[in-house]
């Protein structure tokens, strides 16, 4: 009887405990559970510990697409979606492999778990099918470059048609891209063509701006040198000038010393005159190309006059007297020259050099 007893009281107190575990719910932060009163819905349990009715209240369990089976707690914070590999075929008729991850978050758990059976599954069908719509509209070279448009599309298209499942998309990024083979090798090659032909293009352009740079530096060579020469020139001028304003002092102080040892006796004048006359005959002799030097008539009285200058200077030194004056010499006059008719007329005289 005690035994029987005994097992009645341990049975009570099983069950009793039983009943606490059943009536008695702590839900997590961030996490919430849907209550479901003989399976109507009947509230949402936020975080914290909750009491509720066992044996009619009961907590709704979902079976979600990569969830454990027969979960209770929905969770509220922003989840991602891993989506495997999948074919998408471009614009241009380009089959590319697209991998992407999607990020999510519950806003209102009553349509997370009304509105749709399999939340995580519609929102990797609908990822897809997003995708393979966005990607469609784009030939290979803009999808392979385009990934910012392409992630912002995707998440505009999925935040439309997950709002009415009380869940919002935040972002869809896709991390590869892969082309076939043979498409992979003839981007390579269109590379790497362009990548010569950028080369080539530098390459020219650095020749031109160096043509440029040369044809300056000739510019500004050649304007030095055009300078320089032009002060060359001025200062070759300027020189030529200082010596011929020299020359003309010195020759004015000359016929001043000639006209002050003549005095009285001779015109200075006439002086000059015969050194000029007697200076051209030398020069007239002694050029290389003159084989015969005509003399005039009058070369006797050139002469004459010569030795009487000499007498002049010489008798200024022996005698004190005055010398008697000397007759000015004549220029000479150039004699006109008549043909004979007979040859028996007597030829110019002449000097052999």
């Amino acid at each position: 009887m005690e035994g029987f007893v005994l097992f009645i009281v341990l049975f009570a107190v099983i069950t009793l405990l039983v009943i606490l575990a059943k009536s008695i719910r702590i839900v997590p932060q961030m996490q919430v559970i849907i209550l479901e009163r003989l399976g109507k819905y009947a509230g949402i349990l936020g975080s914290g510990p909750h009491i509720i009715v066992p044996f009619i209240d009961a907590p709704r369990t979902v079976n979600w697409t990569g969830f454990p089976v027969g979960m209770s707690y929905i969770d509220l914070r922003e989840q991602y979606t891993d989506l495997p590999m999948q074919p998408v075929i471009t614009k241009d008729n380009v089959t590319v492999g697209v991998d992407s991850v999607i990020y999510w978050q519950i806003t209102d758990p009553y349509k997370a778990v009304y509105e749709v059976s399999d939340l995580s599954g519609g929102i990797i069908q609908l990822t897809i099918t997003a995708m393979r719509s966005v990607m469609g509209e784009m030939d290979l070279d803009e999808t392979l470059s385009s990934r910012d448009i392409i992630n912002a599309k995707l998440r505009t298209v999925m935040d439309g048609a997950t709002n009415k499942w009380g869940v919002k998309v935040t972002r869809v990024e896709v991390r590869n891209i892969n082309p076939p083979e043979d498409v992979r090798v003839t981007m390579e090659k269109q590379m790497t063509a362009e990548r010569n032909r950028r080369a080539l293009v530098l390459q020219a352009e650095g020749e031109k701006q160096a043509a440029i740079t040369r044809a300056e530096g000739e510019r500004e060579a050649a304007i030095a040198r055009a300078e320089g020469e032009r002060q060359m020139q001025i200062l070759r001028a300027d020189g030529a000038a200082q010596a011929r304003l020299r020359s003309a002092e010195a020759e004015a102080r000359s016929i001043q010393m000639v006209a002050q040892a003549l005095g009285a006796a001779g015109n200075p004048a006439h002086y000059l005159i015969m050194g000029r006359y007697i200076e051209s005959l030398r020069d007239m002799a002694q050029s290389p190309n003159s084989k015969v030097v005509f003399m005039p008539v009058e070369a006797s009285n050139v002469l004459s006059s010569v030795g009487m200058f000499k007498e002049v200077f010489s008798s200024d030194s022996n005698n004190a007297a005055p010398s008697p004056a000397m007759p000015s010499p004549q220029p000479p006059v150039p004699t006109r020259t008549v043909v004979p008719t007979a040859p028996a007329t007597p030829p110019p005289q002449y000097v052999p050099r």
